[in-house]
């Protein structure tokens, strides 16, 4: 029955979504509203644009300090206190490291390679030595199946090669020997070892072949020694698992790591069962990610990663921060799943967004053209110049010491080349980082700007390292970008020509517009554009100073864009965790319905990003995963999340009235600001059914099954989660 109402209630919400003008979703003039209610529109307005959504007393207390006063302190995160999310962030030990001691602790399969050959020492740290024990154990079985699978190989191909016609009997005759063979071997074991015999003496090998095969087919086969120790040592690790989550959590810990290598790989394979979460519970942070890093070392990086950004999200009070924070890293896209990326990609977002986000521009863009992430992900840290000392053989030391070079240095004609210009940089940095892609460059100009920025590397990635300045790999001589001429200045080349880009009106124009189209509408008016971006030029591309403009402007707060936006997957998954006051214990269930909704954390693989527009996220499907989504959330079917439907709608208990209950949580989840379409829609949907056919007598009497049937308030619930108006800020 809940189901067949929620495709009912889901069928007529789609059906409102796709007819509903944005205008139509705000049900009153001003005029029209109560004192008062016209300032309640605003701070539900802030709390949409600046924030993921309100949350359960946000809407009451943005009221009461002013919502201008609001937009100025988050404005200015500093000045507002977010010890409650640190305290929830504190057992993410990765965000507090950096990328060189994460990969000490979470290897990568290069460094784990490294161990195993002996070319690095095993760790003494015994929960350290412990993960590296395992996947070592794990690689020596790969690298042994894969010498098995090339061993089997030739002769597999020597088996399914064709015999010469002259070898092969008729088959009659092979069926026939058979067939006597068979009777043999039934009449008496001397008779079939006497046949055997006259087939091998007669020479047909086929025949024997059939026999063999015959003779062995009901024997079980042989168990591989090195397979039996393997299910032994699983259903070891499955019995521990069982009996250790008694014990107090410090004495399971160093049980596991008392374990043999095999019997370690066996537990960290168990753990994956419905058993272990409740292994891991009470151990504290490095017991934990070093038990779970024993099954994947990085995964717990980006486990924790991903959960900070959406506790981040939901929970912290600098809201505004954690928009931009987004926003930026968006634009500044890096995908997390380019090898040393999943390293450093935690350093980027912390280090090199975060602290920026409300800064000036070019300090932003400088801090990412040098991160580690960003060399990485675009290939820059590999780009050699054509013409520069490594690709022309030439050696970086003489026999007395440096070499001197001059500007234009020689080349070797006999010297093998190693030139491998990537031009992917220089033109993400000009199309997606700041003039776009209509910003009046040219292919010559990505091919200089490229040139530039050779020798703009890492040290040692694959280690954590950082940026270093390689004059060997860099492209000697001048330079010529929209017609500007660069001097020879070897690293300097790069800062002046971000210098350039950063200042330049077209980039201006560039960031005030994806601002606007985040902040107001996806095709913002342009006279609100034209003036961030005067504002970007007089205040040196002053980020919070151009928000400022945007947040004061009448554009802003204009009807039209009132809940105009179509959330992204992660807006509404976070608006909605936070509109029901829902507790998150595991974030990763979470990121979960994100994958399932098109948008992994992180997982954007183009430069490019997510887009920001409705039209990328509106659809039947998505709005099917949303719906379901929202479902899940207020039924508590979303693992590691709790919500209290009773108490959205007034209790405990709810009230029993089906009317009453959607009432008060419209109020609750949307500021009581519902179409009248979507209240109908859902309203015909929870209303008591009629039970056709079997009308009482008493007309007048209400049914005693009716009467009886309290609201599903965690259904009224989902089915506002997915309303049009919800879906919108």
């Amino acid at each position: 029955m809940r189901a067949s109402l929620a495709k009912r209630a889901l069928f007529l919400l789609c059906l409102s979504f796709a007819c509903a003008a944005p205008h139509l979703l705000a049900k009153k003039k001003d005029k029209d509203v109560p004192p008062g209610a016209s300032e309640q529109k605003r701070a539900v307005h802030a709390l949409n644009r600046l924030a993921f959504g309100p949350r359960p007393g946000d809407l009451q207390q943005v009221m009461a300090i002013g919502v201008d006063r609001w937009i100025d302190l988050q404005l200015h995160p500093e000045k507002i206190s977010d010890s409650a999310l640190e305290a929830r962030l504190a057992p993410f030990r990765t965000l507090r490291m950096s990328s060189r001691e994460m990969v000490e602790e979470f290897p990568d399969g290069q460094m784990i390679r490294q161990v195993m050959d002996g070319k690095r020492s095993m760790p003494s740290d015994p929960a350290r030595r412990a993960v590296f024990q395992v996947q070592v154990a794990r690689l020596r079985e790969k690298d042994e199946e894969k010498k098995e699978r090339k061993a089997e190989a030739p002769v597999a191909q020597i088996a399914a090669a064709p015999r010469p016609e002259a070898d092969v009997p008729a088959a009659s005759e092979t069926a026939k020997t058979a067939e006597e063979l068979a009777a043999a071997a039934a009449a008496s074991p001397d008779s079939a070892s006497t046949a055997m015999s006259a087939m091998s003496s007669s020479g047909d090998a086929t025949a024997r072949e059939n026999t063999m095969a015959a003779s062995t087919e009901t024997k079980p086969a042989p168990v591989d020694d090195a397979e039996a120790r393997r299910l032994e040592d699983r259903l070891y690790a499955d019995l521990e698992v069982q009996k250790l989550v008694d014990l107090p959590p410090g004495d399971r810990y160093k049980k596991v790591l008392s374990m043999t290598a095999d019997q370690q790989i066996a537990f960290a394979d168990a753990l994956r069962g419905g058993k272990g979460q409740e292994f891991l519970t009470g151990l504290d942070p490095k017991q934990k990610e070093t038990l779970l890093a024993m099954n994947n070392p990085q995964a717990v990086i980006v486990d924790e990663l991903v959960q900070a950004k959406l506790l981040r999200a939901i929970y912290s009070e600098r809201q505004l921060d954690e928009v931009m924070t987004d926003f930026w890293f968006n634009h500044f896209n890096v995908f997390i799943n380019k090898g040393a990326d999943r390293v450093l990609l935690t350093n980027y977002e912390q280090d090199v967004i975060r602290p920026r986000a409300l800064g000036k521009f070019e300090d932003l863009l400088v801090a990412t053209a040098k991160s580690p992430a960003m060399l990485f992900y675009l290939d820059n840290w590999l780009s050699v110049g054509p013409n520069s000392m490594q690709a022309l053989g030439i050696p970086a030391r003489g026999p007395y010491g440096p070499r001197r070079y001059p500007p234009f240095p020689r080349p070797n004609p006999n010297a093998k080349r190693k030139s491998g210009l990537n031009e992917n940089y220089g033109r993400e940095l000009m199309e997606l980082h700041t003039l776009s892609v209509n910003g009046g460059y040219s292919q010559r100009d990505v091919t200089e700007v490229a040139k530039v920025f050779t020798g703009w590397t890492i040290d040692k990635p694959n280690e954590g390292g950082g940026f270093k300045y390689d004059p060997r790999m860099h492209e000697p001589g001048p330079k010529f970008v929209l017609g500007h001429h660069i001097k020879p200045k070897g690293e300097d080349e790069g800062r002046g020509v971000l210098h350039m880009l950063a200042t330049s009106p077209q980039t201006a124009h560039f960031i005030s517009l994806k601002l606007a189209q985040r902040f107001v509408a996806d095709d913002p008016p342009p006279a609100l554009v034209e003036r961030m971006v005067k504002t970007f030029q007089k205040k040196k591309g002053d980020i919070r100073e151009v928000l400022s403009t945007l947040f004061h402007s009448p554009e802003f707060w204009a009807d039209g864009a009132y809940r105009a936006k179509m959330k992204t997957p992660l807006e509404f998954v976070a608006s909605a965790v936070r509109a029901t006051g829902a507790e998150v214990e595991d974030a990763i269930p979470l990121a979960g319905r994100l994958n399932n909704m098109g948008m992994p954390l992180y997982g954007a693989q183009p430069p490019t990003g997510y887009s920001m527009k409705a039209e990328t996220w509106v659809n039947s499907s998505a709005l099917l995963n949303r719906m379901n989504f929202a479902l899940a959330l207020t039924a508590g079917k979303v693992r590691g999340v709790k919500v209290d439907a009773a108490q959205l709608a007034g209790g405990p208990p709810p009230p029993p009235d089906a009317a009453l209950t959607l009432s008060t949580m419209e109020v609750k989840l949307l500021a009581a600001d519902v179409s009248k379409q979507t209240h109908d829609s859902i309203e015909a949907q929870i209303a008591p059914a009629k039970n056709v056919g079997s009308e009482p007598k008493d007309k007048a009497a209400p049914r005693k099954a009716d009467a009886a049937r309290l609201p599903d308030a965690s259904m009224i619930a989902g089915l506002l989660l997915g309303s049009p108006e919800f879906q919108r800020r």
